[in-house]
């Protein structure tokens, strides 16, 4: 099923979001740094909103994942590439879902190796607030309540949509 959610509308929200935020902050540079996949796009789409030349910065958490020793490295882990300086920089970080925060976190690990941001905000399309993590977004697109047997995909990259997916619930 497809959730009637106008992803164009939030991310244009979400620009706005941020260009009030970094307003208010005194923040006039900045960079665009978007978590392998969906948040690549999110990204990609919130630089154009914002009408930014510069790159978006991605970031593949594949190795900084909690999980890793129990699910294993997915075949097709392309590397980060982040094209500009992280110290001192200002990050505004970006996802599709936030759900148990383990992904941000692990982003941010990341971000760290590559050196010392000055701030780290964080943006996400849809916070589902299931959170396991104390992390919480300084920009939201939406937040949606979900079935516990029911998880939020992000479709894309090209005509980005929203699709609610069917899970089987396991008896532990």
């Amino acid at each position: 099923m497809t959730e009637q959610i106008d992803v164009a509308t939030l991310i244009a929200k979400m620009a706005q979001d941020i260009e009030t935020q970094m307003q208010t902050r005194g923040i006039s540079t900045y960079e665009i740094v978007g978590i392998h996949s969906g948040g690549v796009w999110i990204a990609q789409q919130l630089r154009q909103a914002l009408k930014r030349e510069q790159a978006v910065g991605e970031i593949n958490i594949s190795f900084y994942r909690d999980d890793f020793t129990r699910v294993g490295l997915h075949p097709q882990v392309s590397p980060s590439n982040l094209p500009f300086v992280i110290d001192n920089t200002h990050i505004v970080l970006v996802d599709d879902v936030l759900m148990s925060g383990r992904t941000v976190r692990a982003a941010m690990n990341e971000l760290f190796d590559y050196g010392r941001p000055a701030s780290i905000q964080f943006a996400v399309l849809i916070d589902i607030n299931q959170r396991e993590l104390p992390i919480a977004p300084s920009v939201v697109g939406t937040v949606m309540a979900l079935a516990t047997d029911e998880r939020v995909k992000l479709i894309g990259p090209e005509d980005l949509h929203v699709n609610i997916q069917k899970i089987a619930i396991q008896d532990n």
